[in-house]
């Protein structure tokens, strides 16, 4: 079975069809720049644009950067505040000429994702998956079940919200070496693990392909430490299989 995802970022929007038989993209995917500002209007074009490059017609899972509930957006961290309140699942179905759509947490997608086809399978105790990119997402699982919109990336570490210290984007802009960034992803790893002492923590995002380039320069966490097995494709499978439960 294919379900089409996108996942919607902060400097990207990608997608493609998903197998859901297999957990893995059925085309490679297509990808765009997000717009600047990442208003709702010029967000939405975006994502028809990049579903029309397959010529899908069916139902789309679709992520967004922030919370969502029932379909509508709460907050807009790194995309234009535009979208705070907006009903997003009826605005992008409108762009996609009607079609079903389905909108949730970009981390979560990720997370449900890896939990069932990655490096988060058969895991029954507390498991936290994290994206690092223009900010962190946070998904956590709690024997198997996802508790969405956590938002962990917007925790206070030593006085300032944690994702503008510790993100692949705050790496890029203070062109920081890989071992100080891996010391500030530590310190926020800490945090996070003496909130909630998950078992597993899973590294998402894009910097998941480059887990050998810090991973092993982060000491003193308790928790195994891993890469994201479906890498920067988690969030496309994961909004996939969240559209597919509405044709279930």
């Amino acid at each position: 079975m294919q379900i089409f995802g996108v996942d919607i970022g902060g400097s990207g929007i990608k997608g493609a069809p998903v197998d859901l038989d297999r957990g893995d993209l059925a085309q490679e995917r297509h990808k765009v720049l997000t717009p600047q500002p990442a208003t709702p209007d010029g967000v939405a074009g975006c994502v028809a644009e990049v579903v029309s490059h397959f010529d899908w017609d069916g139902p789309v899972g679709i992520t967004f950067p922030g919370v969502v509930t029932d379909g509508t957006v709460r907050t807009a961290a790194n995309v234009d505040k535009g979208w705070v309140d907006t009903d997003a699942a009826s605005l992008l179905s409108r762009r996609l000429d009607g079609r079903p759509v389905t909108v949730l947490n970009d981390a979560d997608a990720a997370g449900i994702a890896e939990v069932t086809f990655g490096a988060g399978r058969d895991r029954e105790g507390t498991v936290i998956l994290l994206t690092f990119g223009t900010g962190i997402g946070s998904a956590l699982f709690s024997g198997g079940r996802l508790i969405p919109n956590t938002e962990l990336g917007h925790l206070e570490l030593h006085g300032h919200d944690a994702e503008t210290r510790a993100s692949t984007k705050a790496k890029d802009d203070e062109e920081l070496s890989w071992q100080h960034w891996a010391h500030r992803v530590q310190k926020y790893l800490a945090h996070v693990e003496m909130l909630f002492s998950p078992e597993l923590f899973i590294i998402g995002g894009g910097v998941s392909r480059k887990a050998d380039k810090f991973l092993h320069l982060i000491e003193d966490i308790r928790a195994e430490i891993v890469p994201a097995e479906l890498e920067n494709n988690a969030g496309i499978v994961g909004a996939a299989m969240a559209a597919s439960r509405m044709v279930a």
